[in-house]
């Protein structure tokens, strides 16, 4: 049996051994951890281990500082090496793709290509997700709204419900994003509502959270003349009242960002869009 830590000791050693960038690696740590909160660990993060020499070295760090070893690996001979040294040191070793991989090749009937960072290659999907990041970038803030049919998603919503992260979220994931803001007394561009292309999400918050996040982003900022009207509790409820009104008017769908993260709320972004383009045409 392995020898474990004791159960109160919240400091440990892990090493993320990857043959591409590590963002999965990263990713899956993370999402990991963050369900022990007492739990403080020492990263040592290895990138693009390719050599025999690169991998040698990796294994001298874990026998230096012995923890979990976490590795996405697809050479067979590295994997072996990896895995033989670290039950030579009674270190977890943990492939975090190996159940996924079996699984789709089971359903799928495929091998598979054991290629190194094949998601990073410059692909067709790679120059997808660049002129993602472009567009959106041209099209933050109500910005060349001319073209917002072209979007894949547009996002409609008042001041501070996170418009421009998320659509910079979805941009990186190959989503052409646009974003149009609600300002009290300023009309919405006319082609926001000829659009047939895009998803059109409407965004809202409660007025007390905004009003917080007003207040905060008021104070880097030289902007008194206006602080009352951006920041009044009322004023606010105004606004996303009528932010309510216009969604049910148009029927666009409607997304409560009070509670949700930028990834939370792109990921419900991302579920809608699927459904919609799976519908029957």
């Amino acid at each position: 049996m392995l020898d474990r830590p004791h159960i109160l000791a919240s400091y440990f050693h892990v090493h993320l051994v990857s043959d591409s960038t590590g963002e999965t690696l990263n990713t899956v740590f993370n999402a990991v951890t963050s369900q022990f909160a007492a739990a403080r660990a020492f990263e040592h993060i290895y990138s693009l281990i390719r050599s025999r020499s690169q991998m040698e070295k990796v294994l001298a760090d874990i026998e230096a500082a012995p923890g979990l070893v976490l590795y996405t690996v697809v050479n067979a001979e590295l994997r072996r090496l990896l895995e033989a040294r670290c039950s030579e040191l009674q270190t977890p070793a943990i492939s975090v793709l190996d159940p996924f991989i079996e699984a789709f090749s089971d359903y799928l009937g495929l091998e598979q290509t054991r290629r190194a960072g094949a998601q990073h290659e410059m692909d067709e999907d790679y120059f997808k997700r660049i002129a993602a990041v472009d567009f959106t970038l041209a099209h933050d803030d109500g910005q060349m709204a001319w073209d917002l049919d072209l979007a894949d998603v547009v996002l409609v919503g008042v001041s501070r419900t996170s418009k421009t992260p998320t659509c910079m979220y979805l941009a990186n994931r190959g989503i052409k994003a646009a974003n149009i803001p609600l300002v009290p007394g300023a009309d919405l561009p006319t082609q926001l509502f000829a659009v047939r292309k895009p998803l059109v999400v409407g965004l809202i918050a409660s007025p007390e959270r905004l009003v917080q996040l007003r207040h905060s982003r008021l104070g880097g900022m030289n902007a008194a003349e206006h602080a009352d009207e951006y920041s009044d509790l009322e004023t606010v409820r105004s606004e996303v009242l009528q932010a309510k009104r216009l969604y049910a008017r148009h029927r666009w769908p409607v997304i409560d960002v009070t509670r949700k993260s930028v990834e939370e709320t792109a990921a419900a972004i991302l579920t809608k869009l699927s459904a919609r383009r799976n519908e029957p045409a």
